[in-house]
């Protein structure tokens, strides 16, 4: 799609008027008037004058207008913001613990009132940052345009390049305002229901230890904000603050590195890759920078066949890290003191000395030493004191090599638990000191959803997995995917996720539903197909799955049916949390009323397979039913493959060509058999004359058919039409009709053959079709066999 219709269909109706003037920049670069290479006789017609007004528009006017509006805009909604401070500041406990006493249906109100404040200024937030974002990318179009154009005496793209550096509307970190706003939506939502009864506490077994349903998900970065915005409405943001200033506008989301350990043969990665039962890794994990002392966990992760997961944690100090490695230090001093502290004996003490002998075997079993480190910005969103959902989002993904296999020229000092150079010198992302082929780059975000017990049953929850905000990514991992990128050489087997990193992820809204349609459609005819084996009601395709967004609440209090057919086109756009295991789901008992099918199909009859096979009738996919849309989506009136100039590629054109010159050729080959035969032949051999005329009709057919389809299929390819090309109608006329003009020619001969030899006569041959000119006789075979090879 063509940027000054992508900025047409993402301007914001509020804003508009407010938005780089595209249309205005291509007509004063006078585009159309310029051909494609760009000559000295168009280069001559752009004058100084030209140039001045251009460049003025696009540096001056239109960057100053995108500026002052998104400053402004900036400013406003945090002003916004703290009015809504100022208003809830009255319903919050004073430092004495004391609150303001007001009327409960007042305090309600007013609560009601600021939330809906708040998801206005949400909104615009999110809308703010992708207007930063269409303005940044058209005032690069324009000046790329510019030089491509006008690129042999004037180039303004490295001016663009200045000025936008200058000016902070691209450049703008919106993280601080989001968190003031996370901030405010849990207490709000903390007021509006304290006076509703309060939720039993669900008697959930081993609070923080049961099995949590993990989702992962890939975020391309123009999303990124909106899906932040989408979830601190319903979750807090975990706010990271290693100081002890107060002030919210300070807290950033902190930095995480994970140092991966493995062998040099990588056998813990290859174990990973092919699901090995019992698969292990290891890790160093800390937050920050080590100048800061962080805690240092060194983490054991065992996955198991059922895909739950098993950790062994200790915590270390960094002056420990390697005697701990190399089996040096068992921390013994930590041991005694738990023992001492309960005359000793100890749960804790013998938990974390079976924990230590575990880790450090391990270490020494596998040969392990650090390979990969993962470095990334993290926002976590939870409610506190609530881990039922949990929700991280990873930014600024890095993997970097931390071996030392090559000896030569080793990227970490084996004497060195990890890489100095980065960890002495701070860097951060993007690490642009690192050598190139230490380094891979992760084009997108990473968004994890954890969820337990009767957490799947969020429906909002749904809305995201099924949005078109993200990508699903099962079973991704920073360890693999690192190793995969960086040790390229080192493995034969890569994660199947690895040839889809380089692609756009991004989907339309629309095409997102439509998708998410016909996977529901399929599944539920598989479903309705394992049903039919099972018989009764029983089907698959029948049962309320709690928490899903099939499941639709009546007035009654209990879920609405719904029944999944082949014919059934009416399905939500929410997606099912497929990945939960049957044992995690809760079945609803189906509604007290019958739900019967649309229609029920027949088997198909073994003429319409063979027919289907001959492609004689259209394929199953041009037979699908119109979809009902959801509210307030319509219908586009032009799909997107229809739209743009029509390309089309040139060996299209000539099988196409070529086609209707083997057509053109049967019929030449037609009209000499037909004309010889017709010369031959005497003035009372009627027989003969027939058969000429016979073959001259097919002559004729071959070059009207060839001419016809020529032309249909030209127009099917100019108007990108879904539909077949072929067509067996012409070719088999043609095949059948010379077969049986040649066998009633030779059904003739021979008779006449048996007529003279009965009469004593020797054989003349008549003038039909002569037996000696076999000249004519190829030519009907070749026609008929060039026929065949059309059909």
């Amino acid at each position: 799609m063509r940027f000054g219709k992508t900025l047409k269909n993402t301007v914001y109706p509020p804003w508009k008027g407010k938005y780089i003037d595209y249309t205005k920049l291509k007509t004063l670069l006078r585009e159309h008037d310029v051909t494609g290479d760009a000559s000295d006789s168009d280069d001559s017609q752009w004058t100084e004058q030209d140039e001045e007004a251009f460049v003025q528009e696009l540096l001056n006017v239109q960057m100053d207008k995108v500026n002052t509006f998104q400053s402004e805009t900036s400013q406003q909604l945090r002003e916004r913001t703290s009015a809504c401070e100022a208003k809830l500041r009255p319903l919050a406990p004073s430092a004495e613990g004391e609150s303001v006493v007001l009327d409960e249906i007042e305090k309600r109100k007013m609560a009601t009132e600021i939330l809906e404040e708040l998801d206005s200024i949400t909104k615009e937030v999110s809308e703010l940052e992708k207007y930063s974002r269409i303005n940044f990318t058209g005032f690069l179009k324009a000046a790329k345009k510019h030089d491509r154009k006008r690129g042999t005496h004037y180039r303004v793209m490295s001016l663009v390049q200045v000025r936008l550096s200058q000016l902070p509307f691209n450049s703008e970190d919106y993280s601080p305002l989001v968190h003031r706003l996370s901030v405010m939506y849990s207490f709000v939502r903390e007021t509006l229901t304290e006076d509703i009864v309060p939720p039993s506490k669900e008697p959930e077994r081993g609070f923080g230890h049961d099995a949590y349903s993990s989702y992962k998900f890939w975020v391309h970065p123009d999303n990124v904000l909106e899906v932040k915005t989408f979830i601190l409405r319903r979750l807090p943001v975990l706010i990271y603050n290693p100081g002890t200033s107060k002030n919210v506008e300070t807290f950033d989301d902190p930095t995480i590195t994970s140092l991966y350990f493995d062998s040099p043969r990588f056998d813990l990665y290859n174990q990973k890759v092919a699901r090995a039962p019992e698969a292990g890794s290891l890790r160093l994990r800390w937050t920050g920078q080590l100048k800061d002392k962080p805690s240092i966990y060194l983490e054991k992760k065992i996955v198991t066949d059922s895909d739950t997961s098993r950790e062994v944690k200790v915590q270390l100090k960094e002056k420990h890290i390697k005697e701990f490695l190399d089996d040096e230090y068992h921390l013994d001093k930590r041991v005694h003191r738990m023992e001492d502290m309960n005359n000793g004996e100890s749960v804790e003490a013998e938990s974390l000395k079976k924990d230590v002998e575990e880790l450090q075997s391990f270490i020494k079993e596998n040969d392990l030493q650090p390979m990969v480190r993962a470095n990334y910005t993290r926002t976590a969103f939870q409610i506190p004191g609530d881990d039922r959902i949990r929700i991280s989002l990873d930014t600024n993904l890095a993997m970097i090599r931390e071996d030392s296999l090559d000896s030569d020229r080793p990227c970490r000092d084996p004497s060195q638990w990890h890489r100095t150079d980065l960890d002495d010198g701070e860097m951060t992302y993007p690490f642009g000191a690192i050598r190139t082929g230490e380094i891979v780059r992760f084009p997108h975000a990473l968004l994890e959803i954890k969820l337990r017990g009767k957490a799947h049953q969020a429906e909002w929850i749904n809305d995201l997995m099924a949005s078109h905000l993200v990508k699903e990514a099962p079973r991704f991992s920073k360890f693999a995917h690192g190793v995969a990128e960086l040790f390229e050489n080192y493995v034969n087997s890569f994660p199947f996720w690895l040839g889809e990193v380089d692609t756009d992820i991004r989907r339309d809204p629309e095409t997102a539903f439509y998708e998410e349609q016909e996977r529901l459609a399929k599944r539920a005819e598989e479903e309705i197909a394992v049903g039919s084996f099972l018989g009764g009601t029983g089907s698959p395709g029948t049962h309320h799955i709690s928490g899903s967004p099939f499941s639709r609440w009546n007035e009654y209090g209990g879920p609405s049916s719904f029944c999944r057919t082949s014919a059934v086109t009416e399905v939500p756009a929410k997606r099912r949390l497929s990945h939960i295991e049957p044992q995690q789901r809760a079945v609803q008992p189906p509604a007290p009323a019958p739900v019967e099918p649309v229609f029920e199909q027949e088997p198909p009859s073994r003429m319409t397979k063979i027919m289907q096979s001959l492609s004689l009738s259209k394929p199953s996919w041009m037979e699908r039913e119109a979809v009902t849309l959801p509210p307030g989506v319509r219908h586009p009136g032009v799909w997107i493959k229809d739209t743009g100039p029509v390309r089309v590629e040139s060996k299209v054109w000539l099988a196409n060509q070529r086609t209707f010159i083997k057509w053109l050729h049967i019929s030449i080959l037609l009209s000499s058999l037909s004309l010889g035969l017709y010369n031959a032949a005497g003035k009372h051999n009627q027989i003969a004359h027939a058969l000429a005329v016979v073959y001259t009709f097919f002559a004729l057919f071959s070059a009207a058919w060839g001419w016809y389809m020529y032309e249909k299929r030209s127009r099917l390819i100019r108007q990108r039409s879904g539909k077949d090309l072929d067509n067996l109608f012409g070719p088999m006329v043609v095949c059948v009709g010379l077969a049986v003009a040649l066998v009633l020619n030779f059904a003739f001969k021979y008779k006449a053959v048996l007529e003279q030899s009965r009469d004593n006569k020797p054989f003349e041959p008549s003038p039909g079709l002569p037996i000696h000119n076999t000249t004519m006789l190829d030519a009907a075979w070749r026609a008929q066999s060039h026929a065949q090879q059309i059909l």
